[in-house]
Parts: structure tokens; C-alpha cells; sequence
């Protein structure tokens, strides 16, 4: 797989991730978000470890449970305290700096240079994407702002020790992600139960919402996601996560009637113009493809 398409189809993981909005406000019961999130994590993890039949082994057990805790179990719990305290708007655009905390991490843990360019392109996609979801009447609150900053900083730091950690060998990208996912998952399970308590009762719509969220957000986001971030280099996910927001805004205009300001329109247009010189940015060899992620090339494509 080429370098253009492994981006085009890792970008399909934030897409994904951006119906979840729509999703929620459409079909979930309201009041129960780290229900959602537990029953987008859980579930499918067991399911893709029972179909994959690999458990991690010796230190990968400790290396899965930091994953897990900083790509699910910590960010969802975040994710939803931001929502509570801050208007939805704030919350993205707080994500929008998402690729910035990446550089950071990147040039920290992984040792890689800082390109002027790159750099230009992730502020760039950040204040696209205050544009596209900022309000002039938009609230602060230092707790909220706190929240959404440590959820975007948790899940910039599993993307960069997802990367410099790779997978072992032999272990496909569905076994691999159903293992961070079912990690997460057992993390949220008494934290769910001990904050919302029992689940409320759910019908067709909530059932039908569980499992888009399970399914296309879940398992087959995440197995996507990681498959790109160990081979593509660190600022092209970064810059990628941005179209979570976006698709998010566009579904509101498409389908729920929201209003679509020139502002806005503005905004996209800056963050795709980011999206786009973020690639030229990032190295322009293919990035190596590791012996483990060679043997494991024929899974990862099914």
C-alpha cells in the first residue's frame, strides 16, 4: 500500500469519529456518556481478541494496559467532563491543538526533528478548526479547559508510544487494536457503573447507535488508526484527527439543520489547506515498513 492511500484510509478513523456527535444527540440516551463510551470499547475489543485468538504476552501486558488507559480508558472520561463543563465548540477546538501536542511528544519521545512546516500546518489546522466550532458567545471554564487538554494530551501520548512501540511480531492490526480497546473498555466498566449506575433501558434507536459506535467508530477506527500511526510519520495522524470536528460540523449542517456560516466555511477551507501541506511536510520517502508490520501485511488488508 502506497503512502497516499494508507493516509486516505487511516483518515477514515477520525470521519468515523466525527459522527459520534450526531450519533450521540440523535439516537443515544441522554446522560449516559461513558456508557457509550464503555459499549463503543468493550464489547468490540473481546470480540476482535476472540476472533484474532492472540493475547498479548510478557511485556506487552504492562505496554497494552498504558495504551489502553491513555487512547480509551483516560480519554473518554475527559472527553466527557470537557462536554459537561464546556460548550461542545470549546471542547473541539481545544482538540483542534491536538497536532501540536504531537510535535511536542514526538520531538520528546521519539527524538524526531520539528519542521518548520509542519509546525505552521498544525497551527494552521488549529485556528481552522476554532473557526469552524467556535461561537462569539463560547464559555471558559479552567476545569473544563483542564479536562480537554489532558484528554488531547492522553491520546497524542498513545499515539506517539503506539508508534515507538509498534506490535509484536506475528499480531495483526485487528488483534492489536482489540487489545488496547478491550484494555480501555475494562477500565471504564466499574468507572461507568460507580458514576451513571445501571444502564436504562434501550430501544431500537440506542441499540442501532451502540453499534455504529461499537463497529465503524470502534474496531474498525482503531485497527485503521494504529495501523497508520506505526507507519506514517508522527505529524500526518496528527494532522489527520482534524477531520473528526469537521465531519462532525458538516453532519450538523447536512443532516440535523444546523446553521453553516461564511466564518466557517473559512475555517475548513484553512484546516483542509493544512491537512493538505501537512503531508508535504511530513518526509517524503515512504516511511520503512518494519519486518513485524511486513509479516503482518496480508492481515492488515483484509
Amino acid at each position: 500500500m502506497n503512502r497516499l492511500t494508507l493516509t486516505l484510509v487511516t483518515a477514515l478513523a477520525p470521519a468515523a469519529w466525527g459522527t459520534t456527535y450526531l450519533v450521540t444527540t440523535e439516537l443515544l440516551p441522554a446522560g449516559h456518556p461513558l456508557l457509550a463510551g464503555l459499549l463503543r470499547s468493550l464489547p468490540a475489543g473481546l470480540l476482535a481478541v476472540l476472533l484474532a485468538r492472540r493475547l498479548p504476552h510478557g511485556s506487552w501486558w504492562g505496554k497494552v494496559l498504558v495504551l489502553g488507559a491513555l487512547n480509551i480508558g483516560a480519554f473518554f472520561p475527559l472527553l466527557f467532563l470537557a462536554a459537561e463543563r464546556l460548550p461542545g465548540g470549546v471542547a473541539a477546538a481545544v482538540a483542534g491543538a491536538q497536532p501540536l501536542i504531537v510535535l511536542g511528544l514526538g520531538a520528546l519521545v521519539l527524538g524526531e526533528r520539528v519542521r518548520p512546516v509542519s509546525a505552521a500546518a498544525a497551527v494552521a489546522g488549529a485556528a481552522g478548526v476554532a473557526l469552524v466550532v467556535l461561537g462569539p458567545a463560547a464559555a471558559l471554564d479552567f476545569w473544563g479547559l483542564v479536562a480537554a487538554l489532558g484528554g488531547v494530551t492522553a491520546t497524542g501520548l498513545g499515539m506517539i508510544l503506539t508508534k515507538r512501540w509498534g506490535r509484536p511480531s506475528g499480531v495483526g492490526p485487528v488483534a492489536y487494536a482489540g487489545w488496547q480497546l478491550t484494555a480501555g473498555g475494562l477500565l471504564l466498566l466499574p468507572l461507568t457503573f460507580v458514576v451513571e449506575g445501571p444502564p436504562p433501558a434501550l430501544d431500537a434507536d440506542a441499540l442501532l447507535g451502540y453499534l455504529w459506535l461499537a463497529t465503524a467508530g470502534g474496531i474498525i477506527a482503531y485497527t485503521l488508526w494504529f495501523r497508520g500511526i506505526q507507519r506514517l510519520p508522527v505529524i500526518v495522524p496528527g494532522l489527520l484527527a482534524l477531520l473528526s470536528p469537521i465531519v462532525a460540523t458538516l453532519l450538523g449542517v447536512l443532516i440535523a439543520g444546523e446553521s453553516f456560516t461564511p466564518v466557517q466555511v473559512a475555517g475548513i477551507l484553512i484546516t483542509l489547506a493544512a491537512l493538505v501541506g501537512g503531508q508535504f511536510a511530513a518526509r517524503p520517502r515512504e516511511t520503512q515498513t518494519t519486518a513485524v508490520e511486513q509479516s503482518v501485511a496480508p492481515v492488515a488488508v483484509r
